[in-house]
């Protein structure tokens, strides 16, 4: 069913983009078919066009725009294209002419209009179409390879060329989130030489990564149809971290395998048509050179090379002590973030489950575009106190579209109403339009405690940046800010009614990431309650040599954790079975 994946002999394209679920290991998997590559006597670029990218983690060194050689692997070149960065240029290309030339206030406005979430999307992918359109650096290499980011952005990224195209073909006037359109349009053919790229099989191949669990395999069928829809046809599948045998006796090892097998018993039919890779399980963290070289080995890590670390004997704080927390704070607004495929969802879950669970009401939500609540509720009896929403970003964004073009058609005239059509026909609408929802169900903790599952990183961050800008454009948009946007963020930054739940693995790169997602909330005035590690193999008691070497290797990040990062950490140990439905999800506060 699924091939060994070898790079040298599998590769047939010089493009390849890695997609998938938050989590599933696509940048890890990127660098070490780079590595192979590159160490085949291969010329390999690997490019990030992630917002909050983790390729200098993998790599363990500084990167920048501009591609950079790999120390210790001839060959091996890369680069982060910053879209943070890529938006406050592309803002100061369009804005710079007009200062002093233009009054101050003028100058401000035009900025403003740069400023919103789609901006960065824009000069994301401008940085992305310059360089596929540089035919001198593209030349340089015999394989190009993009770790994109989680499956919600790689989408929004690879369908810009289409949103945006047809977007410049239908405007005329100009579109607020946008400024002037001039600096766009210019664009125009590259974008069209991008979109032939993309869909041109001798040229890209996108391999869809997902790990050898469900929710993960009906992500990348997701992602699969929606880019097949956009006319990306030629497509892999990598299953990657698959165990190839157990320790007999051993309740974990026993259970991660069988519940492995279980899963690609229900691989979705249309990814069975495509090839179908595999990677192994391995004893050790895919980071550093080293560790990349020896993946597609199937090397195991002999035990004495895996680096001790002393844990204090001290009992680690279990996660029932979380919830208790929040039932005597009182605490009235609670989130779940950090990376993809950290287990958010499940840890928003079950603090929901615990708190009904101590007599309190609940509202339990999510504005993940990949969302698994429903997998995880699905086969609940509803409790009286438990009540469950998703914020689904598509109804939304018809909905705010509606409303505000019926307002608009009793003010405005003609031109006025087209001007409206066209601004809502931007991607910013999208963000808006959630943001809404978002602080409507927020809103509503008054007589409830609200439980947030939020999206991975990136989505969090423009959802807590944007409130600030979202003020304005919401005001210029209808007229009038709702009151639930109004209060919400000095809710958000009130310790006493709300508190952050950071998720994490005691893993590289999502400790790595969780602390840059804590920073950036300490910079908006957030300051994350809690840490909790999920699925922790050194929790356990495991036997098998592979989930021993991991569970060791997990030891470091856990002590950096308690000793750097927060002061109130609690660990969940990995589940051999998957807790489904009310009664099991309570298992973990038990």
């Amino acid at each position: 069913m699924f091939k060994s994946f070898q790079p040298e002999k599998m590769v047939q394209t010089p493009f390849l983009f890695f997609t998938g679920k938050g989590g599933v290991g696509k940048t890890s998997i990127a660098c070490a078919v780079a590595v192979s590559l590159a160490d085949n006597g291969h010329k390999v670029l690997i490019v990030s066009t992630d917002p909050a990218s983790n390729l200098q983690d993998v790599f363990e060194i500084d990167l920048r725009n501009e591609p950079i050689e790999i120390p210790m692997v001839k060959n091996l070149y890369a680069c982060n294209l910053d879209p943070e960065e890529a938006a406050k240029t592309y803002r100061e290309k369009v804005v710079g002419p007009y200062r002093g030339k233009l009054p101050d206030a003028v100058v401000s406005t035009m900025e403003e209009q740069l400023s919103g979430a789609c901006t960065v999307e824009i000069a994301a992918f401008d940085e992305f179409t310059n360089l596929l359109a540089n035919e001198e650096m593209v030349n340089q290499f015999d394989y190009i390879l993009f770790d994109t980011a989680p499956t919600g952005h790689t989408l929004r990224l690879l369908q810009l060329p289409s949103a945006w195209t047809g977007f410049l073909d239908e405007s005329t006037h100009g579109a607020s989130c946008l400024g002037p359109l001039s600096g766009l349009d210019e664009k125009r053919g590259l974008y069209a030489k991008t979109v032939e790229a993309l869909s041109n099989p001798d040229q890209t191949t996108l391999m869809l990564v997902a790990r050898p669990d469900v929710s993960s395999l009906e992500e990348a069928n997701r992602a699969s149809k929606e880019l097949k829809d956009i006319g990306i046809l030629n497509q892999n599948l990598i299953v990657n971290g698959l165990m190839s045998q157990y320790v007999q006796g051993d309740e974990i090892s026993t259970a991660f395998y069988t519940r492995q097998q279980e899963s690609l018993k229900k691989v979705p039919e249309e990814l069975q048509q495509m090839v179908m890779y595999s990677v192994p399980y391995v004893s050790y963290p895919l980071t550093g050179i080293n560790h990349l070289r020896r993946l597609f080995k199937s090397e195991t890590l002999p035990e004495t090379e895996i680096k001790n670390v002393e844990l204090s004997p001290e009992k680690l704080t279990e996660f029932k002590d979380v919830v208790e927390d929040f039932s005597k704070n009182g605490t009235k607004v609670i989130f779940t973030m950090g990376k993809g495929g950290v287990g958010k969802t499940t840890v928003a879950s079950a603090i929901a489950v615990g708190l009904v669970e101590k007599g309190h009401r609940v509202h339990l939500t999510t504005t993940d575009p990949a969302a698994h609540l429903d997998f995880i509720f699905s086969n609940s009896e509803a409790k009286e106190l438990l009540s469950i929403s998703r914020i689904d970003p598509k109804a939304e964004v018809d909905a705010y579209k509606k409303e505000v073009l019926t307002k608009a058609s009793e003010e405005l005239d003609e031109d006025g109403i087209a001007y409206i059509q066209e601004d809502l026909n931007s991607p910013c609408t999208e963000e808006i339009a959630v943001f809404r929802a978002f602080a409507d169900v927020v809103a509503k903790s008054n007589d409830e405690i609200v439980v947030i599952d939020t999206a991975p990183t990136g989505h969090t961050l423009l959802l807590l940046d944007a409130s600030e800008s979202y003020h304005k454009e919401l005001e210029e948009a209808t007229g009038e800010v709702p009151e639930s946007v109004k209060t919400l963020l000095p809710r958000l930054r009130n310790p006493k009614e709300t508190s952050v739940v950071i998720v994490t693995l005691a893993e590289a790169t999502p400790v790595l990431e969780a602390n840059r997602l804590q920073e950036d909330l300490k910079r908006a005035e957030i300051t994350p309650k809690w840490w909790v590690i999920n699925q922790s193999l050194y929790a356990t008691d495991t036997k098998d040599a592979i989930l021993k070497g991991r569970s060791q290797a997990e030891k470091a990040w856990i002590k950096k954790i308690k000793n750097e990062l927060t002061s109130n950490c609690a660990i969940i140990p990995w589940q051999p079975e998957e807790k489904i439905g009310y009664e099991k999800v309570k298992e973990y506060i038990q």
